[in-house]
């Protein structure tokens, strides 16, 4: 299929350099083609097919995103975009103001068109799952050695279900907006990994992007992020928006570390805990802070000892 694939678009010839991939998919730039193109091989045809559905969508809305060149069966041909994102400027020194302003205009451009149809939800009972599932079957062992009872878990479940509660939307929603997943490019801020869209609180990816779990973000860029995007945020959405994700982070890393053996990633643990304390300030995450004040002293709010 992708020998096929690559001679209909006219890059039977090209050489493929392999690139960093996951469990989901594997890259290569295609060198000697007739244009920058990237190959995407996937494990499924479901993870094909929700991408494509999003860079049609993309492409409808005048969001800068890889273009398709050709699709088969599991993989597809995409334009490349060149080998620095966003984050690679900002770890090369570049000035990180103009670069937020530009990712914040484009998150602006994507949440002012209704979503796709065919995208999962992202909403209060998904997102209170997932938060559970890093922070209970993960975190909380690491942290005291047994696994919660359902008492906890329930409990849990009802702190995070009336935190969310009044912040229900169905707007478009990346789930990953942050520097890894943008390009810089001459048409502005180009979206990528973008096939885990979801319908949900657009306020979810401001969010990621100016309370990054894996950098900092300087107080003149958010500023900057947060006058592009438009508008005034409504705090109390940002705020339990931010204290799900950040809770569900934090945890995260710790499954990365355990289950992974990718213990790197327990340095963005403590950023992540820090951002959830000044989520927790908020009246909007009463709920969650009462939770955790019950059962989660301050001083074990952090990695696994």
């Amino acid at each position: 299929m992708v020998t096929e694939l690559l001679a209909r678009a006219g890059f039977a010839a090209a050489r493929a350099e392999s690139l960093p991939g996951d469990a989901s998919k594997r890259y290569a730039r295609l060198h000697g083609g007739p244009r920058p193109a990237l190959l995407m091989e996937t494990p499924g045809q479901d993870y094909l097919d929700a991408f494509l559905r999003v860079a049609r969508h993309l492409d409808a809305i005048g969001v800068p995103a890889p273009a398709v060149l050709a699709e088969a069966p599991g993989a597809a041909l995409v334009e490349d975009l060149g080998p620095q994102s966003m984050a690679d400027a900002l770890d090369a020194g570049a000035d990180p103001v103009p670069l937020y302003a530009a990712a914040a205009r484009t998150l602006a451009k994507l949440h002012g068109a209704p979503p796709p149809d065919g995208l999962p939800a992202w909403d209060v009972p998904r997102m209170t799952e997932a938060a559970m599932a890093t922070f209970l079957d993960w975190w909380w062992p690491a942290v005291f050695g047994t696994p919660p009872d359902d008492a906890m878990r329930a409990g849990l479940r009802a702190a995070l279900t009336e935190m969310l509660a009044p912040f229900a939307a169905e707007g478009f929603v990346h789930r990953d907006y942050f520097p890894a997943n943008l390009v810089p490019t001459a048409r502005g801020m180009a979206v990528i990994d973008f096939q885990d869209a979801a319908r949900g609180h657009p306020f979810y990816d401001l969010v990621s992007l100016v309370e990054d779990a894996r950098r900092d973000v300087s107080a003149a860029a958010r500023e900057a992020a947060l006058r592009a995007y438009g508008g005034t945020p409504d705090a109390a959405a940002m705020a339990a928006l931010g204290a799900q994700r950040h809770l569900r982070v934090a945890a995260l890393w710790v499954r990365l570390d355990r289950r992974d053996g990718k213990p790197h990633y327990l340095a963005h643990g403590p950023r992540c805990w820090a951002h959830l304390a000044r989520a927790l300030e908020h009246p909007a995450t009463a709920p969650l802070r009462r939770f955790l004040d019950a059962h989660v002293p301050p001083r074990l709010r952090g990695n696994p000892a």
